[in-house]
């Protein structure tokens, strides 16, 4: 073989973006010793081996540890695709390039993810790889989704983090928007990768004015991006710190705009949407002073799937969200259903009232254990502010059983229900003060045309 032509390495696993793949086990014609092997195709097969010895030794007389075969493959790519982390250390140590791309743009990293090569990624990751592309880039044109936005178009100049930190603003074509930055943890998860596929697809459909508007996505090029619509006046959580215990009536006017925002999700179709993270930092307000629930598929969908239909709970695990606001059942890793969004708003609508989380002297991980020990948040709000069937409302709602608890169209009725009757209290409240205004003008007047009627004039 002539050592200045470059020949195809064929053993062992090939490129993860290679078209027409061949197996994984593809065997090497027999080598005639006869002939003279390059030394950069040798420094391969012995990556492909995992023969640490002979590599250094390989590399000690002088072989190039960046030797590209006619694919543009290299020995790291190898190495990552056969899962060999002490080679690749090797490699990297002797100067290998950690982002080489082959003939179809795969790097090292693109290779070893591909193959679920753990210790190979992370080792790559501590040498600065970085993916040239998104997962979800498409080799046709027309299969770009309709959602895919531009990432040309998103100017973060005046870019600020939003609270919580997940989302930063951004400008996009004249208006302010949210832009979450998906983490590289996306990157190396096939199921994560298609969860979030799917779960775009989902959100370009979602249109509801009590739930943040997905705008578009990123996904042809890396960092993957997620762009939201951007509400300034910030979330209910800062609200209520602010603010404290709120009025009756703006309960639950707040209460209805979750409640049909929840509605809406619970009954998509085909598939119900389960938020299982609903808390008051996740439900923003806009302009108007009416809320909107946000934060209910993307970052859940990445980690576990929790799309199921009404009528078929599905078992989950749930470690990664804040405990003072989960049902009791998904603490305990037991199959849920849409119900356990009830209990959390349960939790908020009471909230609201008291003007304090649920048990806020209670530590975190305390909480979860008094739900599931039958412990509910104390009343501690006057009477009068659970008026009108709200406190009852409330029990209903983080009932132990979940299918005790109501509906969120059930709920909605109670709520309307309830504001009709507030609505109706403060009528009559209006009514009665211009009544005894009216007669205390009308005195007035009297007064004015005939002093001495006065019922409370002066004696003489």
């Amino acid at each position: 073989m002539d050592s200045n032509v470059r020949a195809r390495f064929t053993l062992g696993k090939q490129s993860s973006l290679q078209p027409e793949r061949q197996g994984s086990t593809a065997v090497a014609e027999e080598l005639d010793d006869s002939i003279a092997i390059d030394p950069g195709i040798k420094l391969m097969y012995l990556s492909n081996d995992g023969d640490s010895d002979g590599i250094r030794e390989l590399l000690d007389s002088g072989a190039d540890v960046n030797f590209r075969d006619i694919d543009g493959r290299t020995s790291l790519h190898v190495a990552a695709c056969q899962g060999r982390p002490e080679i690749v250390e090797i490699l990297l140590e002797r100067g290998a390039e950690v982002d080489v791309q082959d003939r179809w743009g795969s790097t090292p990293l693109a290779d070893a993810i591909y193959y679920k090569n753990q210790e190979v990624i992370k080792l790559l990751e501590k040498h600065g790889a970085r993916l040239p592309m998104a997962p979800m880039l498409v080799q046709n044109a027309l299969e770009v989704p309709e959602y895919e936005i531009n990432p040309n178009e998103l100017d973060f100049s005046q870019s600020v983090n939003i609270t919580k930190g997940t989302f930063c603003i951004a400008s996009w074509r004249g208006i302010e928007v949210a832009v979450k930055t998906l983490g590289e943890e996306v990157f190396t998860d096939e199921d994560k990768v298609k969860a979030f596929r799917d779960e775009l697809a989902l959100l370009q459909k979602i249109r509801h004015p009590n739930v943040v508007q997905f705008l578009g996505a990123v996904t042809q090029s890396s960092p993957m991006m997620i762009v939201m619509e951007y509400l300034p006046q910030g979330d209910l959580h800062a609200y209520l710190k602010r603010k404290g215990s709120l009025k009756l009536a703006t309960v639950v006017k707040f209460a209805l705009d979750i409640a049909r925002g929840m509605n809406y999700l619970h009954e998509h179709k085909p598939e119900a949407i389960i938020h299982r993270d609903l808390e008051p930092s996740n439900i923003l307000r806009d302009d108007s002073m009416h809320l909107k629930v946000a934060d209910f598929g993307v970052s859940k969908l990445l980690k576990l799937s929790n799309r199921v239909k009404e009528d078929r709970p599905v078992a989950v695990a749930c470690h990664d969200t804040s405990w003072r606001y989960v049902a009791p059942e998904v603490y305990k890793d037991e199959e849920y259903d849409t119900k356990v969004d009830v209990f959390s708003f349960a939790l908020i609508l009471q909230e609201m009232i008291e003007g304090n989380p649920p048990f806020p002297t209670k530590p975190e991980n305390e909480v979860p254990k008094a739900y599931i020990a039958g412990e509910r948040p104390p009343f501690m709000a006057p009477t009068k502010r659970y008026a009108d069937g709200v406190k009852e409302l409330i029990e209903e709602c983080w009932e132990e059983k979940p299918h005790k608890r109501p509906t969120f169209r059930q709920i909605i009725r109670r709520l309307e229900d309830i504001n009709n009757e507030l609505m109706h209290t403060r009528s009559l409240k209006v009514n009665h003060f211009c009544n005894c205004f009216g007669n205390l003008t009308a005195l007035f007047k009297r007064e004015r045309t005939n002093p001495g009627s006065r019922s409370f004039s002066k004696s003489k």
